[in-house]
């Protein structure tokens, strides 16, 4: 079965169960065909998934950029405590961008 047949059988399904809803279990009066109506309901589940998926990608790579930038730094790379602070101070202006970036980007999605 390949990805798209669910969503599609996810819609006829649906369909029916609004005209059952409607007309009742044996569509007495029910003049529209559920594959008629499916395609409008498989549309509705598509835009759905897409802002889910879009939103999942956005989760990740705020996750990631977040853990990135949470990893400590070796010894080695840093020389005194002004440079600590200094990378520190850093590292919280850019969890500082991404989190700002986000609460945008998730506004948007949901409108």
């Amino acid at each position: 079965m390949s990805a798209d047949a669910q969503p599609e059988k996810l819609a006829l399904a649906v369909a029916e169960e609004v005209l059952r809803t409607i007309y009742g279990d044996d569509f007495t009066g029910c003049t529209v065909r559920p594959e008629t109506i499916a395609p409008i309901i498989l549309e509705a589940i598509t835009q759905s998934a897409t802002k889910d998926k879009a939103l999942l990608d956005l989760y990740e790579k705020v996750v990631e950029g977040i853990d990135l930038l949470s990893t400590p730094p070796k010894a080695s790379k840093v020389a005194d405590a002004n440079a600590l602070r200094s990378l520190l101070g850093e590292r919280l202006d850019a969890i500082h961008v991404i989190t700002t970036q986000t609460i945008g980007a998730t506004g948007r999605l949901k409108s």
